[in-house]
């Protein structure tokens, strides 16, 4: 069993950056691919980015401008994102799983949810 709590959404203007945290607890966090979701107003939840060892694959709406990265030694993932846009409004949600997937149902493990608002 692994449990996952996002935090460092909030409120930020285009073209500004943020770093969420997702802090995981209970099993071997270095044994999971981690992965970041999100999902907008209306929408279904859509794929961003995700991490297993040093291999990281990106979505290509925030490739070039979103980092995936984790500390094993915190048992915590992060996703940088700079250069925000409007539409990367939504509710940004971590995961956990044996692989690295695109697919939401590969993962085992999802935290909360933390939101994420740009203003333009």
């Amino acid at each position: 069993q692994v449990q996952l709590v996002e935090s460092g959404g909030g409120l930020v203007q285009a073209g500004g950056s943020l770093r969420l945290s997702c802090t995981a607890s209970g099993d071997t966090f270095r044994n999971y691919a981690m992965a970041w979701f999100r999902q907008a107003p209306g929408k279904e939840r859509e794929f961003v980015a995700t991490m297993r060892g040093t291999t990281t694959h990106y979505a290509d709406s925030v490739k070039g401008r979103f980092t995936i990265s984790r500390d094993n030694a915190k048992n915590t993932v992060y996703l940088q994102m700079n250069s925000l846009k409007p539409e990367d409004t939504a509710v940004y949600f971590c995961a956990a799983g044996p692989i690295s997937s695109v697919i939401e149902s590969r993962y085992d493990y999802w935290g909360q949810g933390t939101q994420v608002t740009v203003s333009s």
